[in-house]
Parts: C-alpha cells; sequence; structure tokens
C-alpha cells in the first residue's frame, strides 16, 4: 500500500522559555518572516500494522483533597469534575481531559481518630467506611464519593481501589502511620479481616455500577513510614504475598471479576534487572513469579503478571529515564507481565539543569512539558499499558506547584485552610498536558509504531482504536522553534476523512483546531499537540 503523506501541526509564534537551541533571541521580538522560514523539519513515519500495547487507562488519585473539596466546596466541585472527566468538546475547547481511570483511596480511619491517629497533617487524614463496631457505614467518605459519581457520570471506565494503611484499629500501634520499620504495621491475626474489607468495599460500589478492575493493597512497601505527614507503613515481600493471598480469597469468595496490582513500589529499579535496588534481599518480579520463591503467588486467580511502580526518582535526566524502563521492559518480557504507572508527579528535585530549571524557577508550563517525557519514555520505552498523575487536587504554593493537576487557593490564601470556607481554583498545564493523552487514547486504544529522530526535545507516540477507525498520535515539541512535521501514515485501510489537532502551551489549553492536510501547517513551540484522524 502507498503510504498517505500528510503535513501534521499548528503554527504560532515562538516563545520564551527554558530550553536551548534557540533561532532567535527570545527576548527579542519574533522575526517579521513566516514561522515557517525558521522552522525545524522533521519526518515521521506511522505504521499501523506494527502493534504494541493496549492500553487500560490513563488516571489521578483522589487523595487527600477530594474528600474536602466534594464535600464542602458546593459551588465549585462540579466543575473541578468536569476538568478532570468530562469528554465533551464545546466550540473548539474540550470541558475536562477524560480521565478514564479513578484512583481511589481506601483510608485508614485516621481522620474519625484524630491527633491519636498518628497524623498530625490534618487534611491528609483519610475516613473509612468501618467504624470501631466493625460496622460499615456507606454515607462515610461522602466528598470521595462525589468524585465518584462524577466520574463514572462522565464516562470513567476504570476504577482503582487503593490503600496506604490498614484500618488503625488493625494496626499494632493503633495509628495510621508506622513505628515498625520495613515490616508491615498490619496485626497478624488481621490479614483476613483487612482483604475481607477491602473486597467489601470493592463488591458494594460493583453493585452500584462502578467497574472496580483492581484493587492494590499496599503503597510504597520499601519505606518505614514512620513520619507523621500521612497514612503509610512498609511491608516485607512475603507480608505483601501474604496479604495477597487472603485478598485472593476473599474475592473469589465474593465472585469478583477484580484483580490485585502490587506493588506500587516508589520507583522502578524495584522491578527491573538492577540487582543493587533488590527489596528484602530479593527481586521483586523473581520473588512474585518464581515458584521457589517464599513470596511465590504466580498462582493466585487474581494476581494476573502484572507490574505496578512509579515513576519517581529515576526521571532526573532523558537518558536516565529510558535506560531504567529499557531494564523494566526486558523484566516485563521475561514473565509476560503487563507494566502500569501508577503514580507520578514532580516529586524530587535532582535533575539536570540543562533539562529541568528546578523547582524554584520552573514555570507551570515547563513541568508539564517535563511531564510528556516522563509520559512518553513510560508509554514507549517500558511499554506502560496504564499511566497515572499523583493527586487531582492539591493547595497552590504546597510542593513548589508540582504535585497536583488542579490548583486549590484556600480563603486566606497561601495561610489559609481547606476547612477555612470554599476557596477558588484554577487548572495547572500539567491537567492539559496530561489531557492530550487521557482524553484521546481510551482503554482498548493499541500503541503502534511512530518512527522519527526524537531527542529530549522532539518526540511522539501513536495509538489505533480497537475498530481501527481512529488514529491518535501525540507530540511534544518541548524547543522554542516551531518544527514542521511531515508523516507518512502506513498500514491503514482508507486515506484519513478528517484531522483535528489539540494544542496545549503557554496559552492554549488543548485547543482543537481542524486540520487542512494540504496547507503547511507547524507545531507550536514549547507545546503538546495531539492529532486525532478520523478514517
Amino acid at each position: 500500500m502507498k503510504p498517505y503523506i500528510l503535513l501534521a501541526a499548528l503554527t504560532a509564534a515562538a516563545m520564551a522559555g527554558a530550553c536551548s537551541d534557540n533561532a532567535y533571541d527570545p527576548g527579542e521580538p519574533a522575526p517579521a518572516r513566516p514561522a515557517s522560514d525558521y522552522a525545524v523539519d522533521k519526518d515521521v513515519a506511522i505504521d499501523a500494522t506494527r502493534t504494541y500495547q493496549t492500553i487500560a487507562g490513563f488516571g489521578a488519585s483522589d487523595c487527600w483533597m477530594c474528600q474536602w473539596v466534594g464535600r464542602d466546596w458546593t459551588a465549585s466541585r462540579s466543575r473541578i469534575a468536569e476538568l478532570l472527566f468530562s469528554q465533551e468538546v464545546s466550540e473548539g475547547q474540550p470541558k475536562g481531559i477524560g480521565l478514564s481511570m479513578w484512583r481511589v483511596n481506601a483510608g485508614a480511619g485516621s481522620a474519625e481518630k484524630g491527633d491519636a491517629s498518628g497524623v498530625t497533617t490534618v487534611h491528609r487524614r483519610a475516613e473509612s467506611f468501618m467504624g470501631d463496631n466493625g460496622q460499615y457505614d456507606w454515607t462515610k467518605c461522602e466528598g470521595q464519593r462525589y468524585f465518584m459519581e462524577q466520574a463514572k457520570a462522565m464516562g470513567t471506565e476504570k476504577f482503582v481501589l487503593f490503600s496506604n494503611s490498614p484500618l488503625v484499629q488493625w494496626t499494632y500501634n493503633g495509628q495510621g502511620r508506622s513505628d515498625r520499620g520495613n515490616n508491615s504495621n498490619l496485626l497478624n491475626s488481621r490479614y483476613d479481616d483487612f482483604a475481607d474489607y477491602l473486597a467489601d468495599i470493592v463488591d458494594h460500589f460493583k453493585k452500584e455500577g462502578y467497574n472496580f478492575s483492581h484493587i492494590s493493597p499496599i503503597n510504597e512497601p520499601q519505606g518505614t513510614w514512620n513520619g507523621h505527614d500521612q497514612e503509610g507503613t512498609g511491608w516485607t515481600l512475603e507480608q505483601s504475598a501474604k496479604l495477597a493471598r487472603e485478598l485472593d480469597r476473599a474475592l473469589t469468595e465474593r465472585s469478583l471479576d477484580t484483580d490485585i496490582l502490587l506493588a506500587e513500589c516508589d520507583r522502578w529499579l524495584y522491578f527491573t534487572d538492577q540487582d543493587t535496588w533488590q527489596w528484602s534481599g530479593a527481586d521483586m518480579a523473581d520473588s512474585y513469579w518464581n515458584p521457589s520463591s517464599s513470596a511465590y503467588i504466580g498462582d493466585l486467580k487474581h494476581f494476573k503478571p502484572l507490574i505496578g511502580a512509579h515513576s519517581y526518582w529515576t526521571d532526573t535526566s532523558w537518558d536516565e529515564m529510558r535506560t531504567v524502563r529499557a531494564s523494566v521492559a526486558r523484566k516485563a518480557a521475561q514473565y509476560g507481565a503487563e507494566v502500569w504507572q501508577t503514580e507520578w508527579c514532580m516529586l524530587g528535585d535532582e535533575h539536570s539543569r540543562d533539562e529541568y530549571s528546578g523547582h524554584g524557577t520552573a514555570s507551570d508550563l515547563e513541568r508539564a512539558l517535563y511531564m510528556t517525557r516522563i509520559i512518553h519514555n513510560d508509554m514507549t520505552v517500558a511499554n506502560c499499558s496504564s499511566w497515572s498523575y499523583w493527586v487531582a487536587l492539591d493547595q497552590r504554593l504546597q510542593h513548589g506547584d508540582r504535585w497536583l493537576l488542579v490548583y486549590l487557593d484556600m480563603v486566606g490564601g497561601t495561610n489559609g485552610s481547606v476547612f477555612d470556607g470554599e476557596g477558588s481554583f484554577a487548572p495547572a498545564h500539567t491537567l492539559w498536558a496530561l489531557g492530550n493523552y487521557s482524553l484521546f487514547v481510551r482503554p482498548g486504544f493499541r500503541r503502534v509504531d511512530l518512527s522519527t529522530a526524537e531527542n529530549r526535545n522532539f518526540f511522539g507516540s501513536a495509538y489505533l482504536s480497537p475498530d481501527g477507525k481512529r488514529l491518535v498520535a501525540v507530540y511534544t515539541n518541548y524547543s522554542e522553534k516551531p518544527v514542521r512535521i511531515n508523516v507518512a501514515l502506513n498500514g491503514l485501510a482508507t486515506a484519513p476523512a478528517s484531522v483535528r489537532s489539540y494544542t496545549t502551551s503557554a496559552d492554549k489549553s488543548l485547543e482543537e483546531a481542524a486540520i487542512d492536510t494540504a496547507a503547511e501547517i507547524l507545531l507550536d513551540p514549547q507545546s503538546v499537540t495531539t492529532f486525532v484522524y478520523d478514517l
């Protein structure tokens, strides 16, 4: 078949930014000549016959502000939910980013226990659905349930229940944080109760129409979680396997079609062939799937081959991202495992300064563009089938504005509290940049081959719908110059009937444009652009 040759992108004037490779001084007015005269040309070939992983979804977490905002911010919460979950486009502007996966925190009950919970950061205390009397109260977690309801109503396909700590009444110290180092804070006699609790939550909400595809019972188990900032506990490999066995039993007894997601490590290195990062003296993947291991759980009905980890601490440079994620892909291939990136935000600040300016000076857009480097390498090198951001909502200026998708401005400003009354909100560039993927690359799409001379300042990936009638390509142009791309499409049954683009940049938030394939068109400087080819 002859390839269809298409020019695809958008025009824009160059803008100032943090990257090198300038065509002109960004402090000076843009040249008067047409943008095409100083654009960089890139050739791209997309081959729909070469397929890779099937996409499970793009998501974010409801920790912790969703509880308070969903309960108390009654004038703002519907629009905030729309930003996260809406798939509607109105007059060329998407109303939201259409998250297809929503991660729901099964709290340990630190909110009910107050100061005695050991969690001193009040807004990070989390409610539970069970009281000290052992009875369920499904009216609890009101704010979290509000966002769940909105997600389901707007078409979110999958929900994941995750836990940071067992219920406080079942821990050794009676708290939501731990004093037991790398050992679990869960009483040895309560593994079955905790597994039943998680399974009961899923059973309840499945009956209300929520598709809880997975339960993630432990979070970042390599940490000791002996601080007082949030709920958490360490776990050894054997303890995590013991809980998985109990959870498998509980799910089987309830005839639930929900699987177990392990082990939400804080970095990819625990799931690679780099032995210096072994956990408890053993490789995690080998421990779970090697029948000779004391932590073997590969025979469990609800534990499919699936690697789940966070992209923290392995994101400091383009080369590190790719080296580590290539190792993840090798380990996953060894066991035929699917790979999920379950949590990322710009947590550390050990980045190469020629690739990221640092939290003190980084702009909102720079953080968003850097995030797309993570997404791209997670998807195309580690072959992730799911990618999730950390928290959907957080207070502006907390942690250098680098943890969130939507800013919350509290009453009283930076010294205000979420409990002082209803504040205001604003979407971050990270929201819209994530939307360049989440709104268009839906569950069931398959990644297809996209080849180009990529580098840290220009890269792209492509995805095909299950019925073969829609092709989606996402590009990041990190540089300050426009990029003209010449795209050869191969392996499609028909030529595209229409092409639309959606651009996120300094002044655009997934702005829609119809593409005339006969025109010369460019990628904006410092932008993320998604092209939707309807066939």
